[in-house]
């Protein structure tokens, strides 16, 4: 959401250095097949592409409704308009419903080209009970007395009526604009992990039944507060990756199995001071430390880019502006750099970190922009081109004033108070041609090729079992931090030491058999000589392991009613790295070991003799046809 932080604000961080059914929407909805191409849900991923159950490519060609999740500007009376961001009052409901009916905004939408919203809620908003003014929906009058979220559950309905695909967006803790040192910084900013957790929970069951709701956005724009950082896998009560891993997994045992699950990257960590470290990470970590859910075809990766922002500059204009440059500032070829660096990987490398990229935020004004800013706004457009992305451009839905005032100007439509709407067609907006050229850009369509999918272990902290067979299966190694490749993968990667493993897809089929080897019962041979050999019986392969420490516990077995290959051989990492095939850094700065894509890892080495510790040394890998 944009936003430049006030100066009050950056002055602050200077000085410290039960479900219910869903409304039914009584409005007319309109035809689907008029507005959006058919497709057919739910949607998972085949590497870098979302497909839909038909196994064709969906493009997530999207545009963010915003409002729900707040407008207020933090001080002065909610109910003034001049104390909402751009003077617009959203009433804590998706914007513009004072004048236009639903139907014709949502028409708007689809000639706009897109497919799907990202709707935006708060937390606060889905237990305000406190009912609609009249007022606040006058061009929808069926919602007066309605509460902000059952105002949510008919414009959800009347979207995925029309054929949208929705993406749900928990964009704030509480009911105030984002993004600045607001209370929302943090998933848990203004209230605990625990209720962040519950409430989407809640609202993952409330739109279950609807399968045009496809997505959950788990957090927008993570970044610091006051006195600390967000960071990627450390452990603590700030950790954006651990926490967004586990109620990924939540979201998809416990609620909607179906269920897309999105993950913005880190927007901003340190003080935006020349001389003080600061920066933007977006998904950058994810390259050495990545997300594997229960369902490995669900995980979207998300990034935000505008012209005023930068790889370290906050966005600011004054006090808390650096003399870093803004995107804006950059060559068309260092934009291209530092965008591929920040995000663009997952989609142009293969890698355990391989995901579709969604730019779920991107946008400029029609007004008061300047060359450098349209210039980036077209080499931006450029990029999504190039890269065949998902995009979601912010903000579809805003007010136009007829009376000379300023207006906000970054959205595609706009209405006024009398309901009249100047969109992006509808007069003289500069936008108009790029964004043309964006939506009749050749893209990728029809069947996607199955992929190989590489998914990393990392039970640095704790449990990283992925395998809803192993989950079902309880405690297989009390007391060991356990480990567990998702269903249908198999590990054939390890690391020295940090714990670390790589799955891969294409290995045997699993039967529901399992074995946990903590001796050297099922050694066929001295393939790792004066060393401890954990090895899987015939016909069982690794797809897990467990550590006590760093330490190796036991080696997870999985039994396959294929015939497994019997050649053979043994990969030594514990003075190097020893690796065939792809799949990426999975544990930088540590030495790998990895089987090649034709084999299976049949067992794992290690010694605890003098001046070892115990972690995996080698493994056996075996050729996966006989």
């Amino acid at each position: 959401m944009r936003r430049i932080a006030p100066s009050a604000v950056i002055a602050m961080l200077l000085a410290v250095i039960s479900p219910t059914v869903p409304a039914t929407a009584s409005v007319p909805a309109r035809a689907s097949a008029l507005l959006v191409a058919d497709w057919t849900p739910p949607l998972s991923t085949r590497g870098r592409y979302i497909v839909d159950a038909n196994g064709n490519r969906f493009r997530l060609k999207s545009g963010n409704w915003h409002g729900a999740s707040g407008t207020w500007n933090g001080s002065g009376d909610q109910n003034d308009n001049a104390n909402h961001h751009a003077g617009e009052n959203s009433h804590r409901m998706p914007l513009g419903l004072d004048r236009a009916p639903i139907a014709d905004i949502i028409s708007g939408f689809a000639e706009l080209g897109l497919n799907s919203i990202r709707l935006q809620f708060s937390n606060e908003m889905i237990h305000d009970t406190a009912p609609i003014p009249a007022a606040a929906v006058a061009a929808n009058p069926s919602l007066a007395g309605k509460t902000p979220l059952q105002v949510y559950d008919v414009v959800v309905q009347q979207l995925t009526a029309a054929g949208f695909a929705v993406i749900l967006n928990n964009h704030t803790n509480t009911t105030r604009w984002c993004c600045g040192v607001d209370g929302n910084e943090r998933w848990n900013a203004s209230q605990s992990t625990d209720t962040w957790e519950n409430d989407w929970l809640f609202m993952v069951n409330r739109y279950k039944t609807n399968p045009r709701v496809v997505g959950a956005d788990l957090y927008n724009e993570v970044r610091r507060n006051v006195l600390d950082d967000p960071n990627w896998g450390l452990g603590d009560d700030h950790d954006w990756f651990a926490a967004s891993q586990h109620l990924g997994d939540r979201i998809l045992t416990e609620a909607n199995p179906n269920l897309l699950i999105v993950v913005e990257g880190i927007n901003w960590t340190g003080i935006p001071v020349d001389g003080f470290p600061h920066d933007r990470p977006t998904l950058t970590p994810a390259r050495y430390l990545s997300h594997t859910l229960v369902a490995s075809d669900k995980l979207v990766y998300s990034a935000h880019f505008y012209d005023y922002t930068g790889p370290r500059h906050s966005g600011a204009t004054g006090t808390g502006e650096t003399s870093d440059p803004r995107y804006r500032d950059l060559s068309p070829e260092e934009l291209i750099s530092e965008l591929n660096r920040q995000a663009f990987f997952v989609t142009g490398e293969e890698g355990h970190f391989t995901a579709p990229l969604w730019i779920s935020e991107f946008g400029i004004g029609r007004q008061g922009t300047g060359t450098l800013q349209r210039a980036w706004f077209e080499h931006f457009v450029d990029q999504l081109i190039r890269t065949d992305a998902d995009f979601a451009y912010w903000p579809l839905v805003g007010w136009h004033n007829t009376e000379g005032t300023p207006d906000n100007g970054w959205a595609l439509l706009a209405w006024d108070s009398t309901g009249h709407r100047i969109g992006l067609y509808d007069g003289d907006d500069w936008r108009a041609s790029a964004w043309t050229r964006l939506m009749n850009a050749p893209s990728k369509t029809g069947p996607v090729d199955t992929a190989t999918i590489w998914k990393m272990l990392s039970p640095d902290h704790g449990d990283f079992v992925e395998s809803l067979r192993m989950r079902a299966a309880g405690d297989w190694d009390n007391g060991a931090r356990k480990a567990a490749c998702p269903d249908g993968l198999r590990l054939i990667g390890l690391s020295h030491t940090a714990n670390r493993g790589l799955c891969r897809s294409g290995g045997p089929t699993p039967s529901s058999a399992y074995e946990v080897v903590k001796d050297e019962s099922h050694v066929s041979s001295d393939w790792a000589s004066g060393y401890t050999k954990y090895e899987c019986p015939p016909n069982f392969y690794l797809t897990g392991y467990s550590v006590r420490g760093a330490r190796v516990s036991s080696a997870l077995c999985t039994a396959t009613s294929q015939s497994l290959g019997s050649t053979a051989r043994t990969i030594w990492f514990d003075r190097g790295d020893n690796r065939s095939g792809t799949g990426g850094d999975f544990a930088t700065g540590n030495y790998k070991g990895q089987c090649a894509n034709d084999e299976y890892a049949a067992g794992l080495a290690f010694t605890t003799r003098l001046g070892s510790s115990g972690t995996p040394d080698a493994l056996y890998c075996r050729k996966l046809a006989g």
